[in-house]
Parts: C-alpha cells; sequence; structure tokens
C-alpha cells in the first residue's frame, strides 16, 4: 500500500435526472396525469424551463435526482469533514473489521496513507522523514494487534489498534447525495479555502456529474461563480481565476 492518490468513479445516477426534476416541478402546477406529464416532459426541451427552475431558488424538485460515488485514496481527516454534510448516505471501509496489518513487507510494509501537499513542497528529504513516521505507526499497531490477540481481553483487536494510526491512514467510501444537497456540497467545498483534500474531491465529483446533468450544475462552484464572493473579507481574492477555472471544467 503506502501512499495512495484520489479515485473518483460516478457508480450510479438517476436515469434521465433533469427529466425527472422537471417532472417533479410541472407537476406543482399541472392537472395532468403522471403519464401525460412524463410523455408530455419528454417530447419537449427543458432547458429553458430548468434555467427558470434554478432562478427562482424552487430546488426541492432536485432532490428527485440522485447520484452515487465510490471515492478511494482519502484520508481519515476527509472522513472527519465530509460527513458532516449529513443529508447525505455513506458505506466506509470499518477499521473495527478489516485489519490495517501488512503481511506482504517488500512494498515498504505500510497501511495506505495520504501525504500532504504541504509537507511534498518542503521536498523529498522531508517526504521521507514523513513516510518514515507512517512505517513507525505500523509497528505501533502491528504491536497492539499481536497483544490484543494474545490478550484474554482481545475480542476487540482491529478496533482497539486503530487508535494508534494517524488522520492520514487512507480510507475509502460510498457517497450518495441527491442534486440540491451537491449543489450545497459544490458551494462550500469548491471554494479555494476549503480544505486541500475535501476540495479535490469536490471538484472531481462535480466535474464528473456536469456531463450527466449540465443544466442542473451549470452555475455548480464556489459561490463566486454567481456574484459576490460571500467569504467576505476572508475572499481568497481569485474570484476572476476561480471562474475560468471553473468554466473549463
Amino acid at each position: 500500500m503506502g501512499v495512495e492518490k484520489l479515485r473518483v468513479t460516478l457508480l450510479k445516477h438517476t436515469p434521465e435526472p433533469q427529466e425527472l426534476v422537471a417532472m417533479g416541478a410541472k407537476l406543482c402546477y399541472s392537472s395532468a396525469g403522471i403519464t401525460e406529464l412524463e410523455q408530455g416532459v419528454a417530447a419537449k426541451d427543458q432547458g429553458p424551463f430548468l434555467k427558470r427552475l434554478l432562478g427562482s431558488g424552487h430546488l426541492s424538485p432536485i432532490e428527485h435526482a440522485v447520484f452515487t460515488f465510490g471515492v478511494e485514496g482519502v484520508s481519515r481527516s476527509l472522513l472527519a469533514q465530509i460527513t458532516r454534510h449529513r443529508i447525505a448516505s455513506f458505506s466506509v471501509k470499518s477499521q473495527r473489521y478489516v485489519s490495517e496489518a501488512v503481511k506482504d513487507r517488500r512494498d515498504g510494509g505500510v497501511f495506505g496513507y495520504v501525504i500532504p501537499p504541504g509537507i511534498k513542497a518542503m521536498g523529498a528529504e522531508y517526504v521521507a522523514i514523513y513516510q518514515r513516521q507512517m512505517e513507525q505507526m505500523q509497528k505501533w499497531y502491528d504491536f497492539w494487534v499481536e497483544k490484543l490477540q494474545e490478550s484474554s481481553e482481545g475480542n476487540a483487536v482491529y478496533e482497539d489498534a486503530r487508535f494508534v494510526l494517524p488522520n492520514a491512514t487512507a480510507t475509502k467510501l460510498v457517497v450518495t447525495m441527491n442534486a440540491r444537497e451537491l449543489l450545497h456540497f459544490f458551494a462550500l467545498r469548491c471554494c479555494n479555502r476549503a480544505q486541500w483534500e475535501i476540495r479535490a474531491l469536490a471538484i472531481e465529483m462535480l466535474r464528473l456529474v456536469k456531463p450527466v446533468a449540465p443544466l442542473i450544475f451549470k452555475d455548480a462552484g464556489p459561490g463566486c461563480l454567481r456574484g459576490g464572493c460571500p467569504e467576505g473579507r476572508m475572499s481568497c481574492g481569485k474570484s476572476r481565476a476561480v471562474k475560468e477555472m471553473f468554466d473549463k471544467l
């Protein structure tokens, strides 16, 4: 294992998400039956209607569109951040039941971990120090696994041994969000002021959903894409560069 990198996959999503959103919204204002409404939506270009819908702030219909992502190569530190987004569903690799012990020592014999870019920027010497620290933590973890297995109280081997592992430990998860929560997630986490790891994840998730629902996610991203920076005096001051970047996403 050793050093891991971010990998994101769009596993599943609502079929024809934009048509479904349009249908849900039009149902609110129509006396037509479901089948008739469905046929009408499918027969017409829903672009202008969805633009008006999103512009009006009537966002509850976009909750019908759901997206599920597979995420790998992220840290337990990121996990603590993303699970604060409560209108989402998460399935996460368990450290209670999945051992972080490494049987094959030929690859350095260490659990998967993430290196912060600030440490990488300091150069190879400091990266090597960081990696040696991860190797030491692996030894501590292996020590406690062995001792807990020997102990008569060793019924919770991995869940107790994991306490010596760092926030850098890599994990993987499946996360599901509806389109409305994704817009909120992107607004917060694509911002330059967001922590670097979750920002990279949010940008990659946005890149994956834009082709699937381009009208819904046309203006998705940090708040400065839709007006003045919501961070006020805490602004990064780079709104023009940010807009150029997301225009090309």
